[in-house]
């Protein structure tokens, strides 16, 4: 059956979304448990969903999770005449800002829910169907567009050499956001037949029991999915219905493909090992189960309506065989193009052929075979050394291996494979030599527990490019790694992990830019975005002046104003309100992701940073007194509940604390709202500005209602617009916004310094936040001294133990010299003591922190209880879900 569509013969509304009733009621998706939706009850869901989809073309993100869900939205949206883009839950949140869709559907606290949004004014293209996102093991992602021509014609040639009746039923494990699943899903909705979805892992002990009960006629995967298969004993197990199954999604090993066709052959069921790339609408081409034997190596011919080629760098035809060229596609199912970003979308097709980027050859018989990736290629000393080549020499001597490399040397790592052994990195350095012509000086071999994979199973690549550059930049106790493992300890940093991947805050912000400072010389702009590796690649920069945060700078400022007005009592108060600015700055920076995805116990994580060493120094104040301070100890003594006259001062002094602690409550109740968490994805500022209104009418009305004397200006009422303003310049991005900002946080700031402060310290205090604000605003960055710099970073760093210990100097280390010293003195050496406390201790908590991290390195028994634990994965619903066997991101060759 040949299959030659042109674009202009399909649209969206042609497409099998819009034929589910003619097959009646036979079963369209076996779900977990047992039940069945069949193909007329999907169609009602699907009609049903369809009308709340109506309205202008847009685009349409799906959150791909594989579930009836996700399949009826699906069906859904190309009904309503959408275009479709398929979202792992990961890419989600990024893409939404890239792509400007007009709809979304994905779970929100538990429940599917659907977001009209705004979109953008570009329009559609006509012939867009579906959006699939590749993110492969080199290269940023991108999205691949597919018409609906592209969709139709790859499903209808996948049915005619698989031989797909309604009959049949596949066993769907990969996700429906990659393009092997989701051709599985299309290619069976297309002729009538059904899938089951086991809803779980491969590993799951029910798995090959649900397989036998589902009466699956086939099971397609990936290699990663096969070694699984090995696992659970599938070859020890009989299932009648299975008539053939399927391989595609990365390199197989032949001997997978032999023993697995070996295997069916003897049931009488049939094994199809294929190639695809996204870019192909999945599948490319596949190999005939009659003539697999003995070719196992071989990715066959092009499917039905489809052609294949091989040509050089020039692209000209090789018609010679066995001669090397790049692979070229040429087939109804090549997509319109790339896209990166919501203009893109607009554009028709662009494509009349895929260069596929792998290099092949063509044997005698007409079946092609891929030999490595033009990409994946040194020049050394004047040789060609295809990678690819390289790890299949090792292959052959049962050793997995994974190479990378530049035009300077190899780097191999490798790891042996069961039953094999473990081979010397001495050993393995010979075979490469061997298998390049090249010398040892040339060749880096690396020994490791297990290859890194992609969540599709293939090698991450990149992961490795990482982890051969940390190994190169710095190791394991000094550089860039070292500083991260230290402060996020205990918990695992990967090459690949950044700051706010982790889940940084303000806190670990200020004394990672002292650490890179050290390592870098000048910390660059937005490094809290950059991973680990990357950082580690980065040269020292010797400069005279050097940029540094401007947040960082207001921050010591800030702690040295705090010890200087508790101590000398001058008028320069302002030092607190800048703190509190920074508070909601830096959650707003480092954890707005958490709060406006519901994430509530990341947004209080980093107050166990906080309140561990106050409740050491309230249970010391508790021991010297001989009383429990309880409004400390339930961080309400800022609202006026202890007496600081009767020695009760540590609600007083730490009011700070308290606040801060109130503050994230309050963000994470008012972020705990779905209404305001999806008005907050959609317009951060427009929603800060409103909450700014709102707490700036909480301190207008607070001395109206409430009267706690001169204690009020520890209360949070009194205090929360601030942060609220930090958090808004945070989420500032047009010039118009930080301007509107400016104007009124200005406007607050006069009212209460000059119309309504008494003191002229009040009147300082709040001119000085008009300073903080517009430095936030339009100065991010400034260039200073180095030996500025030397100094403003440690205080930055350290003004939390500064000011949680700066009142120990003056009214308990100095206190037995008081009468020996004049008042100038003494408050100069408490200024200086109060400082030097809080850097000296803060200098000794990283030093603690090192330490325990450097031990941490040590325990290598406790590496393969993190190494299970990093192989799952929660759902927004809090259930624990196994890592699902992904088909390829980027190209399943």
């Amino acid at each position: 059956m040949e299959v030659a569509l042109s674009a202009g013969e399909f649209s969206i509304s042609t497409l099998f979304a819009a034929n589910l009733t003619v097959h009646g009621d036979r079963p369209a998706l076996l779900m977990p448990g047992g039940r069945i939706v069949s193909y007329r009850e999907l169609a009602e869901r699907v009609d049903r969903q369809a009308s709340q989809w109506r309205g202008r073309r847009g685009l349409a993100m799906i959150e791909a999770d594989l579930s009836e869900h996700a399949v009826v939205a699906y069906l859904a949206a190309l009904k309503a005449g959408h275009a479709v883009a398929m979202q792992s839950l990961n890419s989600m949140d990024a893409d939404r800002q890239i792509l400007k869709p007009e709809f979304c559907y994905s779970r929100f606290d538990g429940r599917w829910r659907l977001e009209r949004l705004e979109g953008a004014t570009e329009a559609l293209h006509p012939d867009l169907a579906v959006l699939l996102s590749t993110s492969g093991s080199t290269g940023h992602g991108k999205c691949v567009r597919l018409s609906a021509a592209n969709i139709q014609s790859n499903a209808q040639a996948i049915a005619a050499y698989l031989g797909l009746t309604a009959s049949d039923r596949s066993c769907l494990v990969l996700p429906i956001h990659y393009s092997y699943g989701l051709s599985v899903l299309n290619a069976h909705l297309a002729v009538g037949a059904s899938v089951y979805v086991p809803g779980g892992s491969i590993l799951d002990e029910a798995f090959l029991d649900g397989l036998a009960k589902s009466g699956s006629t086939n099971l397609s995967g990936v290699p990663y999915s096969y070694d699984l298969l090995e696992k659970v004993g599938f070859r020890e197990r009989d299932f009648p219905d299975l008539r053939f199954m399927t391989v595609a999604g990365g390199r197989p090993a032949p001997e997978m493909i032999r023993r697995y066709n070996e295997h069916l052959a003897r049931r009488g069921a049939l094994f199809f090992a294929m190639y695809g790339q996204t870019e192909a609408t999945a599948r490319i081409a596949y190999v005939p189960p009659d003539r697999l034997a003995g070719r196992e190596d071989r990715i066959g011919i092009a499917i039905s309506g489809g052609s294949l080629t091989i040509e050089d760098d020039q692209g000209r035809l090789i018609a010679a065989a066995e001669t090397p060229g790049e692979l070229v596609y040429r087939g109804p199912n090549v997509m319109m193009g790339y896209a990166g970003s919501r203009a893109d979308l607009a554009r028709g097709a662009e494509l009349a052929e895929l260069r596929t980027g792998d290099l092949a050859v063509r044997d005698a018989e007409g079946f092609f075979r891929i030999v490595g990736r033009t990409k994946r290629i040194s020049k050394i000393a004047g040789l060609r050394i295809g990678h690819d080549s390289l790890e299949a020499a090792l292959e052959r001597r049962g050793i997995a291996a994974a190479v990378i490399g530049d035009d300077a040397c190899i780097h191999a790592f490798y790891a042996a494979t069961p039953g094999s052994g473990r081979p010397s990195p001495e050993e393995v350095r010979r075979i490469l030599v061997a298998a390049s012509g090249l010398t040892l000086m040339q060749i880096k071999v690396s020994c490791v527990d297990e290859l890194p994979r992609l969540p599709s199973g293939k090698v991450d690549y990149r992961r490795l490019q990482d982890q051969a550059e940390e190994r190169v930049r710095t190791d394991h106790g000094d550089g860039i790694a070292s500083l991260f493992d230290q402060l996020f300890y205990p918990k695992k940093v990967q090459p690949g992990d950044s700051f706010l991947s982790l889940g940084g805050d303000s806190l670990r912000f200020v004394q990672l830019s002292v650490g890179l400072e050290k390592v870098l010389g000048e910390v660059p702009e937005a490094w809290e975005k950059m991973t680990v590796a990357t950082l580690a690649t980065l040269q020292k920069r010797e400069t005279k002046g050097r940029q540094i945060g401007s947040d960082l700078m207001i921050r010591a400022l800030a702690i040295l104003l705090v010890v200087l007005h508790h101590e000398t009592l001058w008028p320069i108060p302002g030092g607190s309100a800048a703190m509190v600015i920074l508070a909601g700055f830096g959650l707003a920076r480092f954890q707005v992701r958490a709060l406006l995805s519901g994430a509530v116990l990341q947004i209080l994580r980093p107050l166990g940073q906080i309140l561990v060493p106050y409740y050491l120094i309230v249970a010391g104040y508790a021991l010297g007194w001989g009383q429990v301070p309880w409004a400390s100890v339930f961080l309400v003594g800022n609202f006026g509940f202890a007496d600081p006259e009767r020695h009760d001062m540590v609600p007083y002094l730490y009011w700070f604390i308290e606040a801060y602690c109130q503050m994230l409550v309050v963000f994470a109740a008012v972020f705990a709202v779905p209404f305001v968490r999806r008005a907050g994805q959609a317009k951060p500022f427009a929603v800060g500005m409103m909450l700014f209104a709102a707490a700036l009418a909480a301190r207008l009305a607070l001395p109206l209602f409430v009267d706690i004397g001169n204690r009020q200006i520890f209360a949070l009422p009194w205090v929360f617009y601030l942060a609220v303003l930090g958090w808004c310049a945070a989420v500032a991005e047009t010039t118009f916004q930080r301007v509107m900002l400016m104007l009124a946080g200005t406007g607050a700031f006069l009212f209460f310094g000059l119309y309504e402060g008494v003191w002229i310290g009040t009147k300082i205090k709040y001119l000085l936040q008009i300073v903080v604000l517009a430095t936030l605003l339009f100065l991010p960055r400034i260039r200073v001294p180095k030996w500025a710099i030397r100094m403003i970073l440690p205080l930055s760093a350290a003004g939390f133990h500064i000011y949680l210990l700066h009142r120990f100097v003056p009214e308990l280390l100095l206190l037995p010299m008081r009468p020996l010293l004049s008042p100038t003195v003494y408050s100069s050496c408490a200024l200086v003591g109060g400082v030097g406390l809080g850097l000296v201790i803060w200098t000794a908590h990283q030093r603690l922190l090192q330490l325990l991290a450097r031990s941490e390195g040590r325990r290598r028994p406790l590496d393969a209880l993190r190494q299970l634990a990093g192989r799952l994965r929660f759902g927004r619903d809090g259930f624990l879900l196994p890592q699902p066997e992904m088909a390829v991101a980027d190209q399943q060759n």
